[in-house]
């Protein structure tokens, strides 16, 4: 084997040495990669540390909400907080704040909000107790249970005087609607919150008379001298105005319904002061002696049968005494002056307990 010429030995040398050099760009591409990394580290740091305490933040947070929203409230004494139709969560929190009923009307906001609960506040007019908790406020809010007021119509009334009430009562809201028909509505003890107009509650006693002047109807007992509705109210009004005794409504019901079938004038003498006073109030002395002789429409010494209309509104005893009576053959009845009536079955024991 001959040995390498000069030349040959410079490029086996050149050969080596490019074998070792390294890969063009090799070098740079190795830097290069090392600072990415270790960002992506820190990023990763930043954002765990960051999330643990927004973790924190929120957690701390929504305990401390939780404290205040049932802590015990402010209010030193019971108290009435009015909430009006249409306000929502901003409205109702401040005014509960201006009132001193929670401490902070945010917390109250957000608690609600965060359990879904906002759109949930029923109008109304409520009681919170002294030292209610955001969250006890928020229920009774919540429950609707507003604060009820009354008004009591006495049997016997007519219209007028139940109009008198109603226009007077400082709850109700708005104007007196026209004046109802005599007898169409049912004296009792009705319950209302604040907000209800006039009008509603007198409709209210419209529906109510006429729900149980059907429902009696309906039960009638047979034989009956009484062919309407309209009959039935009027007698029984014409019972109302009799007696004040709850007792005696059947037997005086018996009375006029044991005269109608004779037939036998009624004579009583509410019909006759009705016909007078056209149910403004009451007739304020006797009946004059011209007056019951004279022939008027609502004059049952005079006419036969019953007057045109009701002489008052008649509750619901009146109504069920004169549609299904007892069994009786009394055709009198006189004050008695304890306050009730003697019965009697003919003309001779009437004039005895007369005298």
């Amino acid at each position: 084997m001959s040995e390498p010429t000069s030349d040959e030995n410079k490029a086996h040398e050149e050969k080596v040495s490019g074998d070792l050099q390294p890969e063009a760009g090799s070098s740079e591409m190795s830097i290069s990669a090392k600072p990415p990394r270790r960002w992506l580290r820190w990023i990763l740091l930043f954002s765990f540390v960051f999330l643990i305490l927004s973790t924190s933040l929120l957690g701390g947070g929504y305990f401390y909400v939780r404290d205040k929203f049932t802590e015990r409230g402010p209010a030193a004494e019971d108290q009435i907080f009015m909430l009006e139709r249409g306000k929502g969560l901003i409205t109702i929190a401040r005014e509960l704040e201006r009132e001193h009923l929670i401490s902070d009307q945010r917390i109250f906001r957000w608690a609600l909000q965060l359990q879904e609960r906002g759109a949930g506040l029923k109008a109304g007019e409520y009681l919170i107790p002294s030292g209610a908790s955001m969250a006890e406020i928020a229920l009774i809010l919540e429950q609707g249970k507003s604060i009820l007021h009354k008004l009591t119509i006495a049997e016997g009334l007519t219209s007028f005087e139940i109009m008198a009430l109603v226009e007077a009562d400082p709850v109700l809201e708005g104007e007196l609607p026209e004046l109802p028909a005599e007898g169409t509505l049912l004296p009792e003890t009705y319950l209302f919150t604040r907000g209800m107009t006039r009008a509603e509650l007198v409709d209210q006693m419209r529906r109510a008379h006429e729900d149980v002047v059907n429902r009696l109807w309906d039960t009638r007992a047979e034989g009956l001298p009484i062919t309407t509705r309209e009959e039935a109210v009027i007698l029984a009004s014409i019972v109302e105005k009799e007696t004040g005794l709850a007792a005696e409504r059947p037997r005086v019901a018996a009375v006029f319904v044991n005269r109608l079938k004779i037939p036998m004038r009624l004579q009583s003498d509410p019909t006759i002061i009705y016909g007078i006073t056209e149910g403004k109030g009451p007739l304020g002395r006797p009946i004059r002696r011209s007056e019951i002789d004279r022939k008027t429409a609502y004059n049952t010494y005079q006419i036969d049968g019953l007057p045109p209309t009701p002489i008052a509104n008649p509750g619901e005893a009146a109504l069920a005494a004169v549609l299904n009576p007892p069994q009786t053959r009394d055709l009198y009845f006189v004050a008695d002056g304890t306050g009730g009536h003697a019965f009697a079955t003919s003309l001779a024991e009437h004039q005895r307990n007369f005298a």
